[in-house]
């Protein structure tokens, strides 16, 4: 069957399998984990007695070692001077002796098998470490694949008129989404969490402060470990922020574009970023002031991570009829007669401005910076 031919009721027969097939297969996939988990726990109590067990024996054999030694001096004296013991002197000699190296031995053959059995368990760990890691990343992917088939592409599938373009708009949609949360999963890894990590290992630095160098030192130590919390919670702030301003809700589009820019300016201190408002300062309807918000974030955060501008130039101006937004840098810029593939980024800039019947347009040239205009039709 040609996709042409595929009718909008086939494809939603189809994501309804599809939905039954991925959620069975992420509850596989998780009882796999969490069986993973309960076998990783139980191994690590016992490669923990195990070790306790081998710190034990290696107690006993050197003990006993001891034992030995002292058994082959009293034997060598008995042998040398023979007719100064009895036979049962003699004999008793011999047999601890003997009895002494017998449990040595079974105390390295023990101390043997435990060794086997340690390096075993802890080869074993490795593995299921790997697996339990596996077992989330793939529980993240089909949480990715499950969020599109149950909201993302019911709702594209209404809008498009054959199944290959939904097809292929829906990969966009996965694709940038994934984007978007490894993009956030580094920040957070790289940012917050690290600090907060630092702030453990602080809070435990300056109680060892307290108790060997007394509350002086200890409260400059303090000093440091706020400036460290501090920071941690700007980061976690600019995070939110990047995620969905609040004030754009309260405030509206050139009160937080006032802000965001200027947060951005702290955040890259190297740069230099310009806002300036020509037009009347007012709140548009939320899909205006949302799209064009994100849109100038793109552009700004383009001009910053692709072109390492150091200048940065937003002019914004609202009038009856119209919405313009320039947005100029002083970075690397690109060749325009060039064609290559879109970043998402720009792809969904595109999308937004399609959907308020605006334009978009770039304006650039290699080592001259880039400027982005856009201009979106508005009627009071």
């Amino acid at each position: 069957m040609k996709i042409e031919q595929i009718n909008t009721k086939s494809i939603d027969e189809i994501r309804e399998e599809m939905i039954d097939t991925v959620t069975c297969s992420k509850t596989d996939i998780f009882r796999i984990g969490e069986q993973c988990r309960t076998d990783y726990e139980n191994m690590t109590n016992e490669l923990k007695s195990i070790k306790q067990m081998m710190v034990k024996l290696n107690e006993e054999g050197q003990q006993l070692e001891s034992q030995v030694l002292e058994a082959r001096v009293m034997l060598s004296e008995v042998s040398m001077n023979f007719k100064k013991y009895s036979e049962g002197e003699v004999r008793d000699a011999y047999e601890k002796a003997h009895q002494l190296q017998m449990d040595l031995s079974i105390n390295w053959q023990y101390k043997k098998q435990l060794l086997e059995k340690r390096d075993d368990l802890e080869r074993r760990l490795i593995g299921l470490d790997e697996t339990i890691d596996r077992a989330d990343q793939l529980i993240s992917q089909i949480s990715v694949v499950m969020n599109y088939l149950t909201s993302d592409l019911k709702q594209v599938g209404k809008a498009l008129e054959n199944a290959k373009a939904k097809q292929d708009f829906g990969l966009k949609i996965i694709e940038a989404q994934e984007e978007e949360r490894k993009r956030l999963s580094r920040e957070i890894h790289d940012g917050p969490a690290q600090m907060l990590a630092n702030v453990i290992m602080r809070s435990d630095l300056i109680e060892r402060v307290y108790r060997d160098k007394g509350a002086e030192e200890a409260f400059s130590e303090v000093t440091s470990f706020k400036k460290m919390v501090r920071a941690a919670l700007y980061e976690v702030r600019r995070i939110i922020y990047d995620l969905r301003p609040m004030a754009l809700d309260d405030l509206g589009l050139v009160p937080t574009l006032r802000k965001y820019l200027q947060t951005i300016e702290e955040y890259h201190n190297h740069s230099k970023i310009e806002f300036v408002n020509i037009g009347i300062e007012r709140r548009l309807p939320t899909k205006y002031e949302v799209a064009l918000f994100r849109m100038i974030q793109e552009s700004v955060q383009n001009a910053l991570k692709h072109a390492n501008a150091c200048e940065i130039k937003v002019r914004l101006e609202i009038t009856n009829t119209a919405i313009t937004v320039l947005i100029k840098d002083n970075g690397a810029g690109f060749d325009t007669t060039q064609k290559k593939p879109e970043s998402f980024g720009i792809i969904g800039m595109r999308e937004r401005v399609d959907l308020l019947d605006g334009e978009l347009t770039f304006d650039s040239k290699l080592g001259k910076g880039t400027a982005v205009l856009i201009h979106v039709p508005f009627i009071n």
